[in-house]
Order: structure tokens, then sequence, then C-alpha cells
């Protein structure tokens, strides 16, 4: 019940704000140190704060770095403004301006939470070099009937040094702007309508009043509003339309000229007030002397109160009715265009003036009308005083001024004198505070001592003085006019104290009386810890008198706080204070307050808070029924039976429970109605479930040492209301932290008395306490009993029970288990609970039954039979989802000893424990999604799911088991480590041989690879696995589906985007390019486009087969029938349309064009030059539509562009092929690349050249050349075989046995070589020097190679052939060679 500061905002990036407005102050800090939960506030306490008072403060010290400074201080140099409503904040600076508004967000700590955040940013500037000096935030009512009295829009008013006042809406969008003097704006305040609390205070009219250095505007408030309605509906129709042009009605407004006073800084427009007969011949003496008239009706005049210098404080009274008022013909912003956020955004919408004529406009300023004189009618003089600021009261009696010599001077409006000051608050910021008496707050515990005699009549209504003290940075609450001060905080040195001193513009006399938002009078916004505060003022506080029975309450709380902190070894003598102490309290409030903090105490112990509570139980019993407030009596027999409920407890923990005969299996399985392979069954499934479960995490459960918890807590956790015991919201931790006591009391001995208040939580106790329970298998001896107890309560099962109805009380049991996630204590708690409902069915059914059947036949029901009921059939259901849901749940817990390669930061994210509830809501895909979410965790490959599936497959006898030994060759030697995961699969796939079907499998392993992959491209090796798993499924509609939705969702738009960057750089593009354009490294780009070329492949494959095959019937499994949720991927596959083979086709060819690029790194190529037009606009289209592809004949440009493409891309795989058989790679196997096996690059080509209308044979050709060229004589001699052309063949192959003789002869130079070139022909001898054995890659051929290809090529030349005879002078020189080395 004391004053308080309430955080009720935060912002969001406030730092963020700060950079745009003071860019030299921009660095890169931690986010932490401006989003930051604020420290508690300190009060002071009242005793000894005064003698800092009476001297002035110190100076602080300079620091250093002035720039760090500013970096804490910086809001103190901008202009800020907050709306009533709070819905708006704006922070100006110079020319710009940023806009927050409120949103409701999670803070780190999971709780909702109001932040301010950034909705506009800009500068507000028109004219040049001008800035802002003022800003205001108006919300105006709404119009509408079903939000009267609410707000409707925010209206952001802002002032310049120009002398422009513009006004715009929340998004920056400028509505109109006026300039109704040509000095800078000093000031910007508003006043909105208040009902008068009684007939002798005079309605004020709402207005916006404008201070200038020498004059003040005031503009009616209806005018004003009106005006800005129009204006907002005129920007809103244009930017609809465009063409609409409404001029808004004008502007009434009154201009006054100040005179008499040097210098104003600051203003407060009291309003209009009606003098008294005293007061009005008291007036016109002091200005008309002795003779003066006096009228009959009394003036009413408009009072001013000026601060500033020479006076310094100046009272203005303008009579109303002196002056008319002038009309203004507003400058609407967008019949003139002036500068905006809407419109520079749409510049050309309205184009109805040329822009030389807009220029005219803007530059011609409008016409000013002349102030109206207005002398100083008296002052406060004081020469060498200069006032700072002036805030006035809400109830326009009092205003609060501060000056520069550190002082707060309050000053009586009506009197004009000042009638009180505080010192030493130098800089201060000050506002006010008016709380209004709350009518139920005057009702005490006795009417004989009430305070106040009659409690009806008018409320009343206190007003406080906030001051803010920057230099010392501390926030004080006073009570005026002569009143304490109330409340004091350390807040810090950096702060803004906002106070707007209006609400919303637009109200009268009945909309202000209907539902108004909650509005802050006062605000201290804070940059340090990033949060907005406001202050909380009781109005018990402004009750002087000492004899107030809320002052003597709230000293008593005082006593009964410092009582309870002292550790006294007296326990009797504090329990008699404390009772002492809250028996005197009077109010029922207070004495709620004083009740709950004895019973929050840790020091007392349980003894003396029931003690304590009972005493004030009786003493309220026994007073008079009409003086006793009902909600303290009920408060306080809630808390008597919870500490009764306690006490039970306590006594229950107290006793000890050992029993008589240790708890067999057998026992066991009589409790639970099983039968001996049933048993064992049950204990293998938890016995693997707690292995992998321990192997993997290790869960903890704090217990209490005593097992009971603090009576402090107990009550903070339970509530009783209207005769039952419920737990508040509180975590899972503290959940089972309140059952545990409760729980494991559970014995023989137990009342029905105790299970009152153990039926909605021992359940969720023995959920959550899964470790234990599978530890002590007696505790299910424990649950059996409590079920028994609490089934027998009336409360639990009626005796008019259906049996062909569902029982709500076992329904929410198995509610609780369907919900929870430890699938072992869910399924021994579902296995408990099935043998308590059948024991109760059978039990119920047999009493109705022998009703009816004679004692002999009765007997032949035994305990093997079981009652059937509707009950029962839930039980089994449950029964059968929970140990599926527990072999999932094992197999997602178990993890492999090895890795085959680093686990990327996506693999190593935690899986989601599993419910059955979990289960029914994801859908018919929930489980295999779930496992493939753990086989992309483990990164398993595809060949292990096959093999755990051919071992489901072995256990038919009729089937050979080869199919095993080749499925293990399949799985890498580093992946055969894998423990008991191919148990655990196999078990799994026969638990679920619908939803784990093989196929359904790998597509959801499949998607879940290349979701993955979308996340982070550059794990290439993501989509590799997935384009691994899309192959193995053998469902063409399935695959077809799966391949088409993945280059659908995942492909198209990276492909696309990859293509045009390497058309664009015309060669295999820098990593840099490839990170920009596509969004992934040039190493991932490469393995990417491979990958896209094996879907591709893959998808045609699919069209090809799906014709073959049948469309695969999904089912499911029974006891999994009735799950809800998103469609499965499977489904989603094949509700694919067919595809366009020839459209895939051609990305096909596209895609191995842009692999072979970026695979060789080859240059000067463009990939869409080697297409026309048709092929270029049918590439990214829907792969189900049918695009327009070229046909016919290419043209010949093309082409040849084409084949020197295909002979680029054969010499670079021939290349790659030669460098890696150089480093010791076997040459018989494709090379590798880092993501996989790579492509055969020329049976590509040789397709490609299909494709491209390019001769095949030419391309074979160049392959065979190519290999010769690079020595492997071998591997030319096998390709040759598929060469057509042979003639043309060995015509090349000629030219590269001459290009290997000159090497040997010519460039050898050795003696022998000399003498043998001499015997050669001479045609021979020219031929061979003609030759540039540098077009060699390979020179280190032995000549006996050579001669074998001499001899191929005179096999493969026709005798009448030219070149026939050159090549048998080519073998005798060959012969003639390698003769010296025989």
């Amino acid at each position: 019940m004391a004053c308080s500061i309430v955080q009720f905002c935060y912002f969001q990036d406030l730092q963020a704000a700060r950079d745009f407005l003071f860019p030299h102050l921009r660095e890169e800090t931690p986010s932490g140190a401006v989003r930051r939960d604020p420290s508690k506030s300190t009060n002071w306490e009242d005793d000894g704060w005064g003698a800092w008072e009476e001297t002035e403060p110190q100076e602080p010290e300079e620091e250093g770095n002035s720039c760090k400074t500013q970096k804490t201080s910086w809001l103190q140099d901008c202009v800020l403004s907050l709306s009533p409503t709070n819905d708006l904040m704006v922070i100006a600076r110079g020319q710009k301006a940023v806009f927050l508004v409120p949103k409701w967000k999670y803070s780190d700590k999971g709780k909702e939470e109001m932040q301010f955040a950034v909705g506009w940013s800009g500068s507000l500037n028109v004219e040049e070099g001008e800035c802002v000096t003022s800003a205001l935030c108006i919300p105006l009512a709404s119009q509408k009937r079903s939000s009267t009295g609410r707000p409707d829009w925010t209206c952001i008013v802002v002032g310049f040094t120009s002398g422009y006042v513009r006004f715009y809406t929340e998004n920056g969008v400028l509505l109109l702007a006026q300039l109704l003097n040509e000095e800078l704006v000093l000031q910007l305040k508003c006043r909105t309508y208040e009902i008068p609390r009684h007939p002798g205070v005079t309605e004020q009219n709402e207005e916006l009043s404008i201070l200038y250095p020498a004059a003040i505007v005031t503009i009616d408030g209806f005018s004003l509003f009106q005006s800005l309605r129009a204006c907002r509906n005129q920007v809103a129709k244009a930017a609809a339309s465009g063409n609409e042009n409404i001029q808004p009605p004008p502007l009434a407004y009154k201009k006054w000229g100040l005179q008499d006073i040097d210098t104003i800084i600051d203003h407060a427009s009291i309003g209009i007030m009606t003098l008294s007969p005293f007061d009005q011949m008291k007036t016109a003496s002091n200005i008309g002397g002795f003779n003066a008239a006096i009228k009959n009706s009394l003036p009413a005049m408009s009072q001013y109160i000026t601060v500033g210098s020479n006076p310094f404080t100046g009272f203005f009274y303008a009579l109303e009715g002196s002056t008319q008022p002038l009309l203004s013909h507003v400058a609407l912003a967008v019949a003139s265009k002036l500068t905006s956020a809407l419109f520079n955004a749409a510049s050309g919408w309205l184009g109805w003036k040329s822009k030389h004529e807009e220029e005219a406009v803007q530059k011609q300023k409008p016409k000013v009308e002349p102030a109206t004189p207005l002398a100083v009618r008296f002052g406060l003089p004081d020469s060498r005083r200069h006032g700072e600021s002036i805030c006035l009261s809400p109830c326009n009696t009092l205003a609060a001024v501060t000056d520069d010599f550190g002082r707060v001077i309050l000053l009586d409006v009506a009197r004009g004198i000042a009638i009180r000051m505080w010192k030493g608050y130098r800089d201060a910021q000050i506002g006010w505070i008016q709380i209004v008496e709350d009518l139920h707050e005057r009702v005490p515990e006795k009417a004989d001592f009430s305070p106040f005699g009659n409690t009806q009549g008018p409320s009343r209504v206190a007003q406080f003085l906030v001051i803010y003290a920057p230099r010392r940075g501390i926030l004080e609450v006073w009570s005026t006019q002569q009143g304490p001060r109330v409340g004091a905080f350390n807040v810090g040195k950096h702060c803004r104290l906002l106070y707007p001193g209006y609400k919303i513009m637009g109200l009268n006399n009945v909309t202000s009386q209907s539902w108004q938002p909650q509005t802050y009078q006062i605000c201290l916004v804070d940059p340090v810890s990033g949060s907005v505060k406001t202050v909380n003022v009781p109005f018990h506080l402004a009750l002087s008198d000492k004899k107030c029975e809320r002052a003597k309450d709230m000293h008593l709380v005082k006593k009964l706080a410092a009582l309870l902190k002292t550790r006294s070894p007296n326990l009797d003598l504090v329990e008699t204070q404390i009772k002492e102490l809250i028996l005197d309290i009077k109010y029922p409030a207070t004495k709620k307050q004083a009740l709950e903090s004895i019973l929050a105490s840790e020091r007392l112990p349980f003894s003396c808070l029931r003690n304590i509570t009972q005493t004030l139980m009786d003493t309220l019993k026994n007073q008079d029924l009409e003086s006793v407030d009902e909600g303290l009596l009920q408060f306080c027999a809630n808390k008597l039976k919870l500490l009764h409920l306690y006490e039970s407890v306590s006594q229950l923990n107290s006793l000890d429970f050992h029993p008589n005969t240790p708890f067999s299996d057998n026992d066991l399985a009589v409790l639970l109605r099983l039968d001996e392979k049933e048993l064992l069954k049950l204990q293998a499934l938890l016995e693997k479930y707690k292995e992998e479960k321990t192997r993997t995490t290790t869960v903890r459960f704090s217990d209490d040492k005593d097992g009971v918890l603090p009576v402090k807590t107990f009550l903070e956790y339970l509530e009783y209301e209207k005769d039952t015991i419920n737990i508040k919201k509180i975590s899972e931790e503290e959940y089972v932290a309140l059952g545990s006591p409760l729980f494991f009391t559970l014995k023989d001995e137990i009342t029905h008395k105790h299970m009152c208040s153990l039926e909605n939580y021992n359940i969720f106790v023995w959920l959550s306490k899964e470790k234990d329970i599978l530890d002590k298998p007696q505790s299910v001896c424990c649950l059996h009993t409590m079920l028994s107890l609490l089934s027998k309560m009336k409360v639990a099962i009626d005796e008019t029970w259906d049996s062909q109805s569902v029982s709500p009380w076992w329904q929410q049991m198995r509610t609780a288990c369907i919900q929870s996630e430890n699938n072992g204590a869910a399924l021994l708690s579902a296995h408990v609970g099935h043998s308590v409902a059948a024991q109760i069915s059978n039990s119920m059914t047999e009493k109705k039954f022998s009703q009816t059947v004679l004692g002999a036949d009765s007997e032949a029901l035994t305990d093997s039979w079981e009652a059937l009921s509707l009950d029962t059939e839930y039980w089994k259901l449950l029964l059968k989802q929970l140990e599926d849901c527990l072999i999932l749940q094992t197999l997602l817990h178990s993890k492999a000893n090895t890795s085959t390669c680093k686990v990327s930061s996506l693999q190593a994210e935690p899986l989601p424990r599993l419910s059955v509830k979990k289960l029914l809501e994801g859908g018919k895909g929930g489980i295999a999604d779930s496992v493939a979410k753990w086989i992309f965790k483990q990164d398993f490959s595809p060949a292990i799911l096959k093999l755990a599936n051919k071992e489901r497959d072995a256990e038919n006898p009729d089937e050979p088991k080869e199919g095993i030994n080749r499925g293990l060759f399949e799985v890498s030697e580093v992946e055969m480590n894998l423990g008991a995961i191919p148990d655990l699969l196999h078990l799994a796939y026969k638990q679920f041989p619908c939803s784990l079907e093989l196929d359904v499998l790998h597509a959801h392993c499949c998607w879940e690879y290349v979701v993955q992959w979308n996340k982070d491209p550059e794990e290439a090796r993501f989509f590799v696995r997935s384009i691994e798993h899309l192959k193995h499924i053998l469902n063409a509609h399935v695959q077809n589906g799966i391949a088409l939705m993945m280059w659908n969702t995942f492909l198209v738009k990276r492909f696309s985007a990859a293509t045009y960057l390497m058309d664009k750089v015309g060669k295999s593009p820098k990593d840099r390019l490839c990170r920009r354009d596509v969004g992934m490294s040039d190493t991932a780009m490469t393995s990417f486009l491979g990958s896209c070329l094996d879907l591709l492949q893959t998808l045609m494959e699919a069209d090809v087969s799906r014709d073959e095959m049948q469309v695969p019937v999904l089912d499911t499994e029974d006891a999994w029938l009735s799950v809800e949720g998103p469609i499965s991927i499977v489904e989603l596959a094949l509700e694919q349309k067919h595809i366009h083979y020839p459209l895939v086709e051609h990305h096909s060819v596209l895609c191995s064009i842009l692999y072979a690029v970026m695979r060789f790194s080859l240059k000067t190529v463009k990939p869409l030059s080697l297409f026309d037009s048709k092929g270029k606009n049918a590439f990214f289209k829907d792969l189900t539509s049918i695009q327009l592809l070229p046909s016919g004949e290419m043209d010949p440009n093309f082409i040849s562009i084409r084949q020197q493409f295909l002979l680029k891309v054969v010499s670079a795989a021939v290349q790659a092929q030669h460098l890696a058989v150089k480093d010791g790679e076997s040459s018989e196997e494709a090379p590798t690349t880092p993501f996989g096996k790579d492509q055969d690059w020329p049976v590509l080509a040789v397709d490609l050249a299909h494709h491209l209308q390019v001769s095949e044979d030419a391309v074979r050709r160049h392959y065979v050349s190519e290999l010769y060229n690079y020595g492997v004589d071998h591997l030319g001699e096998e390709a040759i075989l598929q060469v057509q052309d042979k003639e043309v063949l060995a015509s090349q192959l000629l030219v590269l046995t001459g290009q290997r003789l000159a090497h040997a002869l010519l460039h050898t130079q050795t003696k022998e070589g000399m003498e043998l070139l001499a015997r050669l022909p001479p045609t021979l001898c020219t031929w061979l020097k003609a030759m540039n054995p540098q077009d060699l890659q390979n020179t280190d051929v032995p000549i006996a190679t050579t001669a074998k290809l001499v001899t191929k090529v005179i096999e493969l030349l026709p005798e009448n052939h030219g070149q026939y005879g050159l090549a048998l002078h080519l073998i005798e020189a060959v012969e003639a060679i390698s003769l010296p080395s025989l």
C-alpha cells in the first residue's frame, strides 16, 4: 500500500533509434547492453533523508570522454513525447524522428510483455535547415458507435524552427502544415475535455496552444479535430483513387502578442476562468483606479502563464469576445504535394500541376495574420531568476515552475502567488499525478470508527507532484500543497520524465463517460535499462491527519514487517505480538495484506502460522456479521483448510512404511492382470527403453530431504475455492516437487479424508517420476492402491455408471497418459489403470448379474473373467498405442557408436520427445517423420534401412537368405558398428508395418534431408543423401511425386539463379558470386548441380516406370486410425500431376551443361547461348506444363557452338581422368568428387550430343583422340570400337602418331635419332618436321605402344586412301626406332 514504481513496457531495440538520431554514436555493442532486466528500485525510508536537502548538491565530475557521456545521456538532447494512451512514442532530434509503437512479444524468459518497436523513422523537415523543437502525440477519439470513447488513431504534432507546425499520422504521412507565426516554435501543449468535478468548476474547451518567442497561438480543439479527420480521410481517398481533392474546413485560432516581458521559455494555458464579484472589483480598481466602471455581468477570461525572465513568471488574461477568432486556410498536404512518406514513394499519382508550378507553390509562404497585443497583468518579478519550465496540475489550480537556480516553485494559479519552494533540484523535470479516492476503501472494520462518517458522497481527489532530479538520479513524489514526501526511488541519471497533461481529443460530456483505455499520467523513460516505468501512488498517502485509520494501519504493517525479519529465540512472544498487531489493524484490505505477509514468512514455524490464522478466524466470527468483510473471512477460512491439509500430509510422511514381503514378478503379474508371457514382454520393452534413455540423457530429480515441502511453498502452490483444492499454474518442476511428498506417502493406512486432495495431481507426479518408477517396481503397488481408493469415492465412479458409456474418471487418467512424454511411466500407469478399471467393472457387473441369477450360478464369475465395457476397450487401445510409442521412443533414443563424418550443427539438435498425443496429432506421416528425423541425426545410409527390412523378410523361412548377405556388403565398414540399432529398427518395422513401410520411410528421409539442406546449403552431403533415398523408393508414383515436390519447393529457384549467374559471367563463377546470387559456395554449387542432374534423371525414369505400376494404397495400423493432422508427404506426392517428359529432358540437358562448366571450371561458355529462343523460354516453367520446345533442324551456328562446347567437355574430362591416374587413383573407376562419385562424362557428352543435334560420332572420335593424346592407348583401343567413321578417325590418329615420332626424333637430339632421320624417305621426313609435338599432352609413351597405334591406323585406313602410303612409311620408321632398343 505504499508508493511504488512499476515497469509496464520495454524497448525492443532502443539502440537502433539512438544510432539513427546520433550517427556518430553508432558502434558495435552487444544487444544485451540495451535490453536488460532493470534492477529493483530502492525505496528510501522517510527517516534521515532531509540532511542533503539543506545544501546544494555537488556538481558531478566531468568524465574524461565526452562521447562516452553522450552515449548514456543522449535522450536528454532529444525531443520526446508519449501518447497518454501509451500507443505511440516520438523521439526526435534535429531533422530526424523515430516513431515507436507498442507490440506484445515474449521476452527471453518466456513472459509476454509489451515492447516499443520502431514503426517509422525518417526526416521530417520540408524546408532546408529547419529542425524539430517540440512534439506532441494526441490520440483522437473514434466516431464509431461500437468504439465510442476509445482512441481511433494518434496524430503527431511537430513544431519547427521555421515556425511551421505540421501534423502527421502514425506512419509518417504528412496531413497538414500551418505557418501561424514566422518565429521558431518554442513549445506545444494540449488540453482535452474533462468532466467538471462539481458545478463550481468552469467547463474547459479543448485546444492546442503554440508558444513562440513573442506570441502565443491557441487553436480550437473542435476545429482541429474536424480538420485532422478530414485530412486523414483525404489521404486515404487519394491513396485509393488519386483524383480526390476535398478541402477540409479551416482552422479557428487566436493569436496573442505577449508584451511587457523580456524572454519567454515556456507557458501554460489555464483556460477560461470566471471571477467572483469581489475579484472583479479588486481587478477593476487596480487597473482603472477609484473611478473605474464595473460591468454588471462577470467577465470570462482566458488565463495564460509564462515563465522566462523579467518577469520570472507572467500572468496574462484575455477577455473572451474581445477579438474574433481568425480562420486559416489549411495547407493540405495532398493538394500541395508536400513531402510525405506516402507520396514520396508514389510520386506521380496526383499530377495536377507541372513541376515548375509545384516549386513555385512550395516556395510561396502562406499569409501570416498579425497578433492581437496582450499585456502582462502582473507577475513574480525576480531579475536574477530565469524560469525554465512550467507544469500545470490536472485540476488547473496549481502549477510547478523550475528555474536556473535549481529550485522548484509551486504556484497558486488563481491567486498568482508562490506557496511552496523546493531547493536542490538543478535541471529538474516535473509532472503531476491525480488520484481519485476509491469509495470501497472507505469502509472500515466497524462503522463507528469510520473517520468519514457517511460512506456516500463524491470521491475525493488528491494531487501529487513528481520531481525527477537527474543530477542525483532520484525520483520523488510529494503531496501538495504542503504535504510531505511520500516516495523516493533511485532511477538513474539519464532518464526522461514525461507528463502529457492531456488525454483523448474529441470527447464530450457524454462520450467521456463511456469505457476509456488505461492511461498513464506520468512515465519515466530509462534508456540504460530500455524500460518505461510509471508511478503508482495510493490515495491514502494524501491524508495527513494523525488520527487517520489508514495511516495507523500502514504503521502497523511496517511494524509487523520489521517483527517478521527479527530472529527471536522466544517464538511464543513473537506469536503473541503478531496476534496483537494483526487484530489492531482496522481496514480489511490491510488486514488481508498483513496475513499474507505472515503466511509467506519462512522464519515462523507451522504451529505459529496455524495459531495466528485460527485466532484471526475466531475473532472475525465473534463480530457482528454486518461489520465483517466477507472476502477477509473467506480468505482466512481457505488458508486455514490448507494448513490443516498440510498438517495431515506431514503426519503421513512421518510414518514409516516397510513392506512385509518382497515384491515378486508373480505379484506384479497378478496386480496388472497379465500372464507370464505378457509380463516378460512388458519388462523387456521397459528394460530396452530404460537402457537407451539412460545412455543418452541423465535425468535427475531433486527431492526435499524431509519429503515435505515448506509450508510457505505449499500455500503458494495450492488454493482452496468452492470446497475444492486447485493447483495454481506452476512449472512442471514445481508440480513434481508439490506432488512428491503426497504421492509417495500412499500406503494402506490412507483414509478417504486424505484422498480428496490427491486426486488431481498424483497421476502427474507418477508420470514425472519416471526414473524412480522404473527402478522401483513396488511403486506400482502404490499407484494401484491410490487408484483403487480414489475410484471407490463417490466423486470418481457413480453406482449408476453404465458399462457402455465412458467414465470421465478414467478418461481423465487416459488423457494424462496420452499427453505424457515419459512413455515408460505412462505405459505402467495405463496397465495399472486398466487393471483397476477391469476390477471395478467386474465387481459392478457381478453385483448387477447376481440380482438376476441364482447364487450358485454367480459363483461362475472368476478373477480371470473380465466384463465387457467401453472403458475396457479404450484401455486396450491406449495400451497398444503406448506400447508402440515406447518402442518408437526407444528407437529414437538409440545412437550409433561411430559416425562417418563430422556432425553438422543441424544434426546436433536434440529430437523432441514423443507422446501418444503428438503422434495422434502428427497426421498419417507423423511416425515416419519422427524416424526420418532420427535417421538424419544419425546420418545412416539407405542401405541400413534396407538391411533391417531384409531381416524382417528373412523371418519367413521360405525365402532365401542371400539377400541379407548382399545387404551387408552395401553397408560400409564404418557403419557396421551399429549395436542394437538394427534390432530396434526391425522391432519398429514389425510394430508399424504400414507407417514405416520402406517406400514411405525413404520418402520421409528424402524430404527431411532436403529440408535440412535448404537450411544450410553448404552441407551438400545432405542433398546427396536425399537423392540416395529418392533412388531407393521402389514405387515410381511415390518417387515421381517426391522428386517433383523437391524440384518445385527447394531447387528451381536456386537452379535458375545459378543459370543466370553463369550465363552472365560466361564461365564458372567465383565463390563470392555464388554466395551472393545462389546462397552457397562454388564447391557446394557444383555438388548441387550434380544432384539436380541425378534428380531430373530419376524423375524421367520414374515417369517411364509409373505406367507399369499401380498406385500404392496407404494403410494405417488399427491402433492409429484416429490420427489427425497435416497430410503426409507420401499423400502429397501421389497427388502430383504427370510431368511433361520432353520438358524435364530439356532441363536435364541444361543441368548437364551447368554441371560440366562448374565441374571442370570451363571458361568462355554462356550456357543459354547454346539454345534458341524457344529453348530459353521453356526453362524454369512448371515441369507438368506443356511448353513449346525446339523442334526440326537447328541453325548450323548453334550446332557449331554446341559441338565446340562438347569437345571442350570431353577434353576436360580426359584431362581430369589423366590427373587422377597420375595421382595414383585407379583408372577403371570413375573419379570421385568431394560429395560422391563423378559422372561418366564421355558417355554423358555423347548423350548430350544426341539431344543437341550434334554428331555423336564427332564426340566419340574426339574422345578417342584425347585418350591417345594423353597416352592412354589401351582405353583408346576400347573406345575405337564405338566410332562409326573410322576413316576420319584414322586420319586424326595418323597426325597424333606423327607428333609422337617427331618428338622422339627431332626433339630428343640423339645421335641415333639423327642417323635414323637421315635414312627416312624425304616425304616422311618433311611431314614429320611439319608436326608440332607441343600439342601432345603425354610425350612419355613407349615406342612399342606407338607401333601398335600405327598398326591400328593402317587397319582403319583403306588402301586407296591418300595417306595410306605415309602410314606404311611410318611402320618402317617405328620398326627402325625400336630395333636399337632391342
